[in-house]
C-alpha cells in the first residue's frame, strides 16, 4: 500500500518527531512531501529546474541509502522512499532550500514478506536482494514481455494486459518512459505530470502483480537528444525519473536500440552513469539492442547485457566471452507454433534469459518453458557441450537438459550415477517418466512429431539440493580465450585487403586443423576501430558470407579497424584471430 504524508518543515523538532510513513511495509513506496514556503516559491518559480532535494536514509544495520527528491505539480516536493528491511530509519535532507536544508526525520518500516528487488548473482543469472524464511539465496527466473505503449494503453485495456501476463507467469514487462512524441514532456523542463502519475500507478500495479518493470528511458532515433538537448537537461530528466521509479520494482534499459542513434556509446555513458549516481537502489542497468549491447560493457555501467537478435552463433559465443546475464529481448511470435518454440528454446540454450515480443498466440509455450524451469536449479545450469543431436545446459553431476529441435537419436554424457528422465513437450508441458544408470545416455524422444525437451536428473541429488538455495554449489569462472596463436584451429582468409566501408566486404574462415571438436564450429565477426570509441560492432557470424553494412563502426574516414573473429569448437572452447584492417570512406 503506497502512503502519503506531509510534513511540517518549522520546527526542527516538529519534523524529527513525525513519523508519518511508519509501519510502511519493506519494499513499499512511501511519499514524504515537502510543500515549498511563499518564500521558497518565490526563490524558485520553476522547481523541476532549480530545486534540489535529496535525502539520506539509514536503515537499522546502518546502511545509507541516498534518494533524490521530484517536484509533483505546484509547490509540491516528494522524496519516495521504499525500506528495504524492518525497523526505524532516520534520514537527513541536503537540499538548496535553506527552509529544507540539514533537517531531519525518522520512520519505522514494518516487516514484510517481499523478496526484495532484482540483482546480478552467479555471474550469468539473477537472485533476489532478499533471503528465504530459512536466510537462503533465491534465484529469480526472469521471463518478460514487451509492451512499449503500457504507459498509453486505455486504463481498461492497460489492466485486462497486466492480468493477463501475470496469469501466464510473466514477471517482467518491458516498455517506454517516451517515444518522443507522446508528450511526456512538453518542452525539455516541462514533464506533463499527470502521465507522469499514470505511469506511476501502472508501474505499482505490475509490482503488486509480482512484475518487474523494464523501464526503456526513451525509443531510439535519437529521440532523448531531441528531447533534451544539453546535458543538464538530460541530467534533470534521470534524476527525475529515478526519484519517481527508483523505489519500486524496476530495472533500466537505456535506449529501445541504442544502435540507432548517434554517437550511443558517449550519450550511454552519460546517462548509465546517471543511473548509477541517483539510484540508491542500484536496480539492474543495460540498454536495448538490435544485435548486442555488450559493446558497452567496458565503460563500467551496464550490469547486464541484452541480445535483440536471433543468432545462436553471436548469443553463444558472447554468452562464454562475458560474464554477466543475458537477456534475450526479442524472443519474437509470428504466430507459428513451432518456429516461435525453436527461438525460445534455443535462446535459453545459448545461456540466455528471454524477453517475449509478439502478440500472445504462443504465450502459453512461455507459461511451459516457465514451470519447467522453475522446478530446476535454473540459476546454476550453463551450456553443456558434451552432446549430439540437441543443445544442453547442465549443472554438471546434477542435472542436465537437452533441447533436440529436429528429433532423431540422441547421445549425452553425464557423470555415472542413476538418473530420473523425463521428456518434456514443449508445446504442453506433457511428460513422459523413464530411468537410466551409467554415464553414457543414447536414446530417441517418444516420437518424431515436433521438438522435445530431455530433463535428465540425478535420483535423490536435485531434490536433496532443492531443499537450499545455495548459489556456491560450483564457481561459474569465464575461459581464457585462445587467441593468435598455433592451437587456434582455423584462420582468416577473407577480407584480405583495405574495406570500403560503402561496400559490405565477403568474410571468410578456413579450419586448418580437423578434429571430433571442430566438427561443429561457430563463428562470430566483430570490428572496432578504437580511436572513435564507438566500441565494437557485430559484423557477421559464420563461417562465410556478406558482411553487415560497417556504417557506425566509425565517426571518420580512412580509420584503422581492429577486426577480430571468433571461433568456438563443438566443445565449448573459444578461439580468436586479430587482424588490422584500414577502412576507407
Amino acid at each position: 500500500m503506497v502512503r502519503i504524508a506531509v510534513l511540517a518543515i518549522f520546527p526542527l523538532l516538529a519534523l524529527r518527531a513525525q513519523t508519518p510513513c511508519d509501519q510502511t511495509p519493506a519494499y513499499s513506496t512511501c511519499d514524504l512531501v515537502f510543500p515549498l514556503s511563499d518564500k521558497a516559491a518565490t526563490a524558485h518559480p520553476e522547481p523541476y529546474k532549480s530545486v534540489e532535494l535529496r535525502a539520506e536514509f539509514r536503515s537499522p544495520r546502518h546502511r545509507t541509502l541516498a534518494i533524490p527528491g521530484f517536484w509533483d505539480g505546484g509547490r509540491r516536493m516528494v522524496i519516495r522512499f521504499s525500506p528495504t528491511e524492518a525497523g526505524q530509519w532516520d534520514y537527513r535532507l541536503t537540499s538548496n532550500v535553506p527552509e529544507f536544508d540539514g533537517k531531519t526525520g525518522s520512520l519505522t518500516a514494518a516487516a514484510s514478506s517481499a523478496p526484495g528487488f532484482i540483482r546480478a548473482a552467479n555471474v550469468h543469472h539473477w537472485a533476489w536482494t532478499e533471503k528465504d524464511s530459512a536466510g537462503l539465496d533465491r534465484g529469480h527466473l526472469w521471463m518478460g514481455v514487451t509492451e512499449l505503449r503500457f504507459g498509453w494503453m486505455d486504463e481498461a485495456a492497460f489492466r485486462a494486459m497486466a492480468d493477463a501476463r501475470a496469469a501466464e507467469k510473466f514477471n517482467h514487462l518491458r516498455g517506454w518512459l517516451t517515444n518522443g512524441a507522446d508528450g511526456l514532456y512538453s518542452g525539455p523542463d516541462s514533464p506533463n505530470l499527470e502521465q507522469f502519475r499514470r505511469l506511476d500507478e501502472r508501474v505499482r500495479y505490475l509490482n503488486s502483480k509480482g512484475i518487474v518493470a523494464d523501464l526503456i528511458l526513451a525509443a531510439g532515433n535519437n529521440t532523448i537528444t531531441r528531447l533534451f538537448p544539453s546535458w543538464e537537461q538530460r541530467r534533470r530528466f534521470v534524476r527525475y525519473v529515478v526519484a519517481r521509479y527508483g523505489p519500486m520494482n524496476v530495472t533500466w534499459q537505456g535506449l529501445e536500440y541504442f544502435e540507432d542513434d548517434v554517437d550511443a556509446r558517449a550519450l550511454l555513458k552519460e546517462l548509465g552513469g546517471l543511473l548509477k549516481e541517483f539510484d540508491g537502489y542500484q536496480h539492474p542497468r543495460t540498454t536495448g539492442s538490435r544485435v548486442t549491447s555488450t559493446p558497452l560493457l567496458d565503460d563500467g555501467w551496464e550490469d547486464f547485457a541484452t541480445h535483440g537478435s536471433s543468432d545462436d552463433q553471436v548469443d553463444s559465443i558472447e554468452h562464454q566471452v562475458f560474464g554477466v546475464p543475458f537477456v534475450n529481448t526479442n524472443v519474437a511470435d509470428t504466430g507459428d507454433a513451432a518456429a516461435f518454440r525453436r527461438r525460445l528454446w534455443n535462446a535459453t540454450m545459448d545461456g540466455q534469459y528471454v524477453t517475449y515480443s509478439g502478440n500472445g498466440a504462443n504465450a502459453k509455450a512461455m507459461t511451459v518453458w516457465h514451470d519447467f524451469f522453475d522446478d530446476t536449479r535454473f540459476w546454476e545450469l550453463e551450456p553443456y557441450f558434451d552432446v549430439d543431436g540437441g543443445r544442453a545446459l547442465a549443472l554438471e553431476d546434477v542435472e542436465y537438459v537437452v533441447y533436440i529441435e529436429k528429433p532423431g537419436p540422441l547421445e549425452l554424457l553425464v557423470e555415472k550415477h542413476g538418473y530420473d528422465i523425463y521428456w518434456v513437450d514443449p508445446a504442453t508441458g506433457e511428460v513422459t517418466k523413464g530411468k537410466f544408470k551409467g554415464d553414457h545416455f543414447t536414446g530417441e524422444p517418444p516420437n518424431r512429431a515436433h521438438d522435445w525437451v530431455l530433463h535428465v536428473v540425478r535420483e535423490g541429488r536435485l531434490e536433496s539440493m532443492n531443499k537450499s538455495y545455495f548459489f556456491s554449489s560450483r564457481d561459474i569462472a569465464l575461459q581464457e580465450i585462445e587467441s593468435n596463436s598455433p592451437k587456434v584451429p582455423f584462420t582468416l582468409v577473407q577480407p584480405s585487403e583495405d574495406i570500403h566501408v560503402r561496400v559490405s566486404p565477403p568474410f571468410a574462415a578456413k579450419l586448418t586443423r580437423e578434429t571430433r571438436a571442430t566438427r561443429s564450429m561457430m563463428y562470430l565477426w566483430t570490428g572496432e576501430v578504437a580511436a572513435d570509441g564507438q566500441g565494437f560492432r557485430v559484423l557477421a557470424s559464420g563461417e562465410k558470407g556478406i558482411m553487415r553494412p560497417l556504417a557506425g563502426v566509425a565517426k571518420k574516414y580512412p580509420a584503422t579497424m581492429h577486426l577480430r573473429l571468433y571461433g568456438m569448437n563443438a566443445n565449448g572452447k573459444v578461439y580468436a584471430i586479430d587482424r588490422a584492417f584500414s577502412l576507407l570512406p
